[in-house]
């Protein structure tokens, strides 16, 4: 947005808004999880939430976080790609309602995973 001079200084405040409300949710405001998908994701297209290890309940399932990172890294390049930002609240809602089947991975294949497709991620978003 712009005002009638061309410039964009009704932009930057809003901007600078939304900036300093991701600074208080990273620096202190509510606990934050980050999980962090490894080359995979490149070839798949897909992220995996953790939702129970060695039968017990864990990651999603347990955290006492109010956001969930999920940071995709690429090991050829030695660095995260991009991330994405969820609310545990509606990433925990999403998942009840949309995912029944769960597949297991991990270390051994203890852990029990929900596969989400990388596209989906804006409809956890709107949940």
């Amino acid at each position: 947005m712009q005002n009638n001079d061309n410039k964009f200084d009704l932009d930057l405040q809003f901007g600078q808004i939304i900036e300093s409300r991701l600074q208080k949710i990273l620096a202190s405001k509510g606990k934050i999880e980050i999980k962090t998908e490894r080359d995979v994701w490149k070839r798949t297209g897909n992220f995996a939430i953790e939702i129970e290890c060695r039968g017990k309940p864990s990651g999603l399932t347990t955290t006492q976080a109010d956001w969930w990172i999920h940071a995709f890294y690429n090991t050829n390049e030695n660095e995260i790609e991009f991330a994405f930002l969820f609310q545990v609240k509606k990433l925990k809602k999403y998942i009840e309602t949309n995912y029944t089947q769960q597949v297991y991975g991990g270390d051994d294949n203890l852990s029990k995973l929900v596969i989400i497709p990388i596209s989906e991620q804006w409809k956890i978003l709107t949940t």
